[in-house]
């Protein structure tokens, strides 16, 4: 596969800015694409040229194929990067780009079908060496085979949707008498969100953590990973904080685990970036989901590995073997990465806008990652996140202070934002133990002391 000259960047936001720098970094040229809302962005100001292709709504613009297959041939880019969310999990598109000679720098389509499908991705799991969740070997519509196999794995049980994520389609069920009931009910749900109304039955674990492992492959059989991410300080199943290595796995376990996952992608033959989804719970890993592209949080993985992940993406995009050998990753020190949102920091209430002042925090080991510019009109048709402050330490201790005061140190005016959230969260005594699960955070903003210490 030849070298990249030019990529198209089919996102917006901050992650389109962080594969526009890797690029340049590369001698890449880059087109931005954007809908109209976003002509002032940042990312679109700095790509080398950059093409409208539809209105603010996502639907006429960002998730606008023929637009955007139109625009890389209009501007002869050699390559699409898709970023993260959007059309990044789409085997459709990736399919599309590559039909027309197109190189796309994500995984192969087959693997983003395979595991986009979360009945398949768990079957697929299983028959890599993957522990699971207990729960149904694939969909199940039967009330009465539901019923057998709640009744095997025990309640609690919680019934999800094949298709999608993000909290949708799920719900979990304490008794026999209510299983029928909110099957439908997830059903419906998911039919709603996703139009897949296929649900399937997993045992559900009542205090686990949510740890994630970065993989990479070739696409010829060879694969590495790059240790964990701890995910499990969550919102309605959104992740806000996350932290790289988990407070609570050891060395052995993640050589074990990570000898798995690699394993498991070599023997897949997967291409590119990866994110292998565990729930944790009293030293058990089960898998939940692969996704098959690059994360939000992949630059706490950056920097405790000192691998250009996005870097690393191209590079196989084109070819190219991977940059590091399992034997030459070195894991060091600790990241945190707080996803700052334009939100009331209180009631999570959107709050888009004008920027009237930005100030990105600096010093060492000290990481924004945003497209935002005093002047910068915030729009509100897409996702509210619109920086990612990362911090490097030797310790989790000294992160965490160089976190706090990096967090002092950012200002943004004009818009209300989450970031007295992560300092009220840097406060708290089970934050810093590292002693938190994925029920902690909403449990935490229900009480009256979150309310007080949230500025």
């Amino acid at each position: 596969m030849a070298a990249i000259e030019k990529l198209l960047i089919a996102n917006r936001g901050e992650i389109a800015l962080r594969i526009h720098r890797a690029c340049h970094e590369m001698g890449i040229k880059t087109v931005a694409v954007h809908s109209t809302a976003d002509s002032d962005a940042m990312h679109v100001r700095l790509a080398d040229e950059a093409i409208c292709i539809g209105p603010p709504s996502a639907t006429d613009s960002y998730l606008n194929v023929p637009a955007i297959i139109s625009a890389a041939e209009i501007s002869g880019a050699d390559a699409i990067h898709p970023g993260y969310g959007f059309l990044s999990e789409n085997a459709r598109f990736a399919d599309i780009v590559e039909e027309h000679g197109i190189i796309f720098v994500g995984p192969k389509p087959e693997h983003i079908r395979t595991m986009g499908d979360k009945v398949e991705a768990k079957r697929t799991a299983g028959a890599l060496g993957m522990p699971l969740v207990p729960g149904s070997d694939g969909a199940v519509s039967d009330p009465v085979e539901a019923r057998k196999i709640a009744a095997e794995i025990g309640y609690p049980v919680i019934v999800k949707a094949a298709s999608g994520g993000g909290g949708r389609g799920m719900k979990v069920v304490t008794r026999e008498e209510d299983l029928e009931t909110l099957m439908s009910q997830a059903g419906t749900e998911a039919k709603a969100a996703f139009g897949d109304a296929t649900v399937y039955i997993e045992k559900y674990l009542g205090n686990p953590r949510h740890i994630e492992f970065q993989v990479f492959g070739d696409g010829k059989g060879n694969a590495i990973h790059l240790g964990e991410r701890d995910c499990s300080l969550q919102r309605r199943h959104q992740k806000v904080l996350e932290e790289a290595p988990s407070p609570v796995i050891t060395t052995a376990e993640r050589m074990r685990m990570g000898g798995i996952v690699s394993k498991a992608m070599a023997d897949m033959g997967y291409r590119g970036a990866g994110t292998i989804e565990f729930l944790w719970e009293d030293g058990e890993f089960y898998f939940i989901e692969m996704n098959t592209r690059l994360q939000v949080e992949h630059p706490v993985t950056e920097m405790i590995t000192g691998v250009d992940l996005v870097r690393e993406q191209i590079r196989i995009a084109e070819g190219l073997p991977l940059s590091v050998t399992q034997d030459e990753i070195v894991f060091s020190g600790h990241a945190i990465e707080c996803r700052i949102n334009a939100e009331d920091p209180r009631t999570f209430a959107p709050s888009p806008g004008l920027v009237k002042a930005y100030h990105a925090a600096g010093g060492m080991h000290v990481r924004m990652d945003s497209g935002l510019y005093a002047g910068y009109k915030i729009p509100p048709y897409y996702d509210s996140m619109i920086a990612k402050l990362i911090v490097y330490g030797r310790t989790r201790e000294g992160c965490i202070m160089r976190l706090r005061r990096a967090l002092e140190e950012t200002v943004i005016e004009g818009v209300k934002t989450t970031i007295p959230l992560h300092q009220a969260l840097l406060q708290q005594r089970d934050i810093q133990n590292g002693d938190y699960s994925i029920k902690w955070l909403e449990e935490w903003l229900a009480t009256d002391a979150a309310t007080e210490s949230i500025k």
